[in-house]
């Protein structure tokens, strides 16, 4: 669909999309007790993409969902009474895009929110801002300089006379580490003794507030994760790639700049490589591919991420490059892609509400290596960064129990990028040893796990 359709127009067909892709998923999960989920995406064009102005009106009323109904929760699960996300311009707290209305960028000169939970369990949203936010936040201070701003905030809290008071500072967590060491010396000028006293790290709640999908989020998600897998089928096909002539990189780009045509922002810069027969792929090597000009025979990878509507993915595929008067991939690269699911299938059966990720990741050991598959797995949370926090299920570069991040516990209605790779050997290549590396993102609902826009179950072919 165009972006120069009518955002009204184009409101519906997305929100009709959404729907569909959701349902899609679901019934898949409620047929099988091991869904395959296999879905082949053509391309892009099938997905509606909101234009900037357009993207308003859902962004920030998933947000004011999530205020209302996801943080009151989630404060009284951490047992604050107050938090504090105080912010200066362009040195903005990580969480602080999470909790601002659009149109917005940075905040202006020092911003303070405010959040405050009654006695009723509900929250008080308010902003000590010499610019006002609006809604859905209430304006506590009417403007002034610095010194009254900072006076102000040490008012409101003196008068609310909270028992818990959560400030965005951790050892482990990066993303709730964002209160600087010249705002916290700030607002303990402000602050009486008592009241510094019951200064308490946030890291729980802002943990929780950034992994949790709301219901919204949630209808939204498989449309994105689509368009991420709809433009690696355009690239792994013979629109993009001439065998012979075209390159990894030019492959890389043409997936950059399709996303950029799309008005997505990618979070890194795509990957792709190249495995070939020749080209030694050791089975204790981390990562195997090169770069180079894609020839026939050649097996390919991609990983890709783009955010849209605050939501970003994390998706890995594989393609092959058909020979001349080759009718199908080599029975080789179909079985070892097959394994590659089956890893997957054993991961998600390990996926248990209050399970720490470290727990997840050694189960899946165990029965990966009972069934003779050389794995390597690490899954991570996806949502509003593409490295979310949440529970650590593996590192790369550690296969073994990852302390604080890998001790977190699976929650439901949270969203993971399914992510590892196996290895096996092909008959093809004379028993070389070929990479499969996959990534796909899926939700936990507390019961099983759903790929928000299927999983590769099949080849890209160039032909």
């Amino acid at each position: 669909m165009s972006t120069a359709r009518a955002p009204a127009t184009s409101r519906l067909l997305l929100c009709a999309a959404l729907s569909g892709a959701l349902a899609v998923a679901s019934s898949a999960s409620a047929r099988d007790a091991a869904p395959a989920q296999g879905r082949v995406i053509a391309g892009a064009a099938d997905y509606g993409v909101l234009p900037p102005r357009a993207r308003i009106e859902p962004e920030n009323r998933i947000l004011t969902e999530r205020l209302e109904q996801l943080l009151p929760r989630l404060m009284a699960e951490a047992e604050l009474d107050l938090w504090l996300v105080i912010n200066r311009e362009y040195a903005e707290d990580p969480v602080y895009f999470s909790l601002v209305p659009q149109p917005s960028f940075a905040a202006r000169r020092t911003t303070m929110l405010v959040f405050h939970r009654k006695a009723d369990g509900s929250v008080d949203k308010l902003s000590v801002n010499r610019y006002p936010l609006g809604a859905p936040y209430e304006s506590a201070w009417a403007g002034g300089d610095l010194a009254e701003q900072w006076k102000a905030l040490g008012a409101l809290i003196a008068e609310r006379d909270p028992q818990r008071i959560g400030i965005n500072v951790s050892r482990e967590w990066p993303v709730a580490d964002g209160l600087t060491q010249g705002l916290h010396a700030q607002l303990l000028e402000v602050l009486s003794p008592e009241l510094q006293q019951r200064l308490v790290p946030a890291e729980n709640l802002v943990v929780r507030w950034l992994e949790t999908r709301s219901a919204s989020e949630l209808a939204v998600y498989p449309h994105i994760m689509g368009i991420a897998r709809g433009v690696i089928s355009e690239a792994f096909s013979s629109r993009v790639i001439t065998p012979g002539a075209t390159t990894t990189d030019d492959v890389a780009w043409y997936i950059r700049e399709r996303f950029e045509s799309l008005g997505l922002p990618i979070w890194f810069m795509p990957y792709v490589n190249l495995q070939r027969p020749g080209v030694a792929c050791e089975q204790d090597n981390p990562f195997c591919g090169i770069d180079g000009v894609i020839q026939p025979g050649d097996v390919l990878h991609t990983d890709v991420g783009i955010c849209y509507l605050k939501l970003c993915t994390d998706t890995q595929e594989m393609a092959y490059v058909a020979r001349a008067g080759e009718s199908a991939v080599p029975a080789g690269l179909q079985q070892a892609l097959r394994v590659g699911n089956q890893w997957q299938d054993i991961l998600t059966s390990e996926y248990r509400t209050g399970r720490p990720g470290n727990e997840v990741l050694a189960r899946t050991r165990a029965a990966a290596d009972k069934a003779g598959i050389v794995s390597s797995t690490y899954t991570h949370p996806l949502g509003m960064f593409g490295h979310a926090p949440g529970p650590t299920i593996g590192m790369w570069d550690n296969q073994g129990a990852t302390p604080v991040q890998g001790d977190w516990p699976l929650h439901p209605s949270t969203v993971y990028a399914i992510e590892g790779n196996i290895k096996a050997q092909l008959p093809e290549w004379d028993g070389q040893w070929v990479q499969i590396k996959l990534e796909q993102g899926a939700v936990f609902d507390g019961e099983r796990v759903i790929y928000l826009a299927g999983r590769q179950t099949e080849w890209h072919v160039v032909r």
